[in-house]
């Protein structure tokens, strides 16, 4: 009995936080390109009901040749909140195993990742104009998609599940061995489809999609979208666990006149820390819109879920609560100091005047 084909391609998708913002218009003008509409085309007749508040900028790149031979397409997207995107797409044709290997190899490999880099590299060199406030170290999150956009015999959703679940879950971990039941389980419960005939299948750093080309690129977008918001995360996460780690040592320093003082200057930066990485946190969030399509709203809670956003959306809010409590400790603190001086000075004026007067009546 042949061997069932499938054909499809190998998405990978390596994420730099580079930048607090990137000015998209100053971005187009650099690279001569056009404003897109509204993206992505999703789904739904309707695509107004899901957009981008502001839509990523999106540029191809020449093909790139990795040290085995393979030759991938290539493509950048730049978010206006400061992440790049690199996109490395491979087709490819062959039976379950194939897919099962190409799994295992590119999930543990590092020759894309380093292309990646190489190439944001050089991109972010190029459009520095449009970058606000570069960071000097960037943080990266990668993510696997493996698409099948055509099997033999055209099965649907259940049945690939039923008949090809140890193979999706193997691909979904970047797993060459048989998984255990209880393992397959865990997976394939992140499942999702919207008809009898696609499917998704999403894990923490690997997902697998049984769709159209077009319909794959809704889902495509979708986890890409999660993985940056999971990037802008963790730098305020970072951001703030260092402020909240230089503050520490003041509160430390005693409730003393002079200390009091120096809170204030400390209370100020917290505060205006606190007004940015509010700001941004909100302006990341809220850059795409579910208005009514709720097939898309659910697909990304679950891949947001897996890839860890609400985990680290909860950490940084945890944080900008401390912050925001020792904050107003900081200014209680400044204000009672405030409160002492003057009415030192008030008790030195009065002692001055009585000094004054008694000492003239001499």
């Amino acid at each position: 009995m042949a061997a069932v084909r499938l054909y499809g391609s190998v998405l990978v998708l390596i994420l730099f936080d580079v930048c607090e913002e990137i000015r998209l218009e100053e971005l187009r003008s650099i690279l001569g390109v056009q404003p897109a509409g509204r993206e992505p085309s999703f789904k739904h007749p309707a695509p107004e009901y899901v957009r981008f508040e502001n839509p990523p900028v999106e540029v191809g790149v020449d093909k790139v040749r990795l040290p085995t031979g393979e030759e991938w397409d290539g493509r950048l997207r730049f978010y206006d909140y400061g992440v790049l995107s690199v996109e490395f797409k491979l087709a490819f044709e062959g039976a379950w195993e194939k897919l099962v290997a190409l799994s295992s190899r590119y999930v543990a490999g590092l020759e894309i990742e380093r292309e990646a880099g190489r190439l944001a590299r050089e991109m972010s060199q190029r459009v520095a104009p449009a970058l606000l406030k570069p960071y000097e170290h960037w943080l990266t999150e990668d993510y696997y998609i493996f698409h099948v956009q055509e099997i033999d015999g055209r099965p649907t959703a259940p049945q690939l599940l039923d008949q090809y679940g140890d193979q999706i879950a193997q691909i979904v971990r970047g797993e060459e061995a048989v998984l255990s039941e209880g393992e397959r389980r865990e997976i394939l419960q992140f499942s999702m489809s919207y008809s009898p005939t696609d499917l998704v299948v999403a894990g923490w750093n690997a997902a697998f999609v049984y769709d159209t080309v077009a319909g794959a690129a809704t889902t495509v977008q979708l986890l890409e979208y999660a993985n940056s918001q999971l990037l802008e995360f963790r730098h305020y996460d970072e951001v703030l666990t260092r402020e909240l780690r230089s503050v520490y040592p003041s509160l430390e320093k005693g409730t003393g006149f002079l200390a009091r003082w120096r809170l204030a200057r400390a209370s100020g930066r917290l505060h205006t820390l606190l007004l940015e990485v509010t700001e941004l946190t909100e302006r990341a969030d809220n850059a795409i819109k579910f208005l009514s399509d709720m097939f898309s709203a659910r697909l990304y809670r679950m891949a947001a879920g897996k890839v860890g956003v609400p985990d680290y959306k909860n950490l940084v809010q945890q944080k900008l609560d401390i912050a925001e409590n020792l904050y107003h400790f900081m200014v209680d603190q400044f204000h009672q100091g405030r409160a002492f001086v003057l009415e030192l000075l008030v008790v030195i004026i009065l002692v001055i005047e009585l000094v004054l007067l008694f000492g003239g009546k001499g």
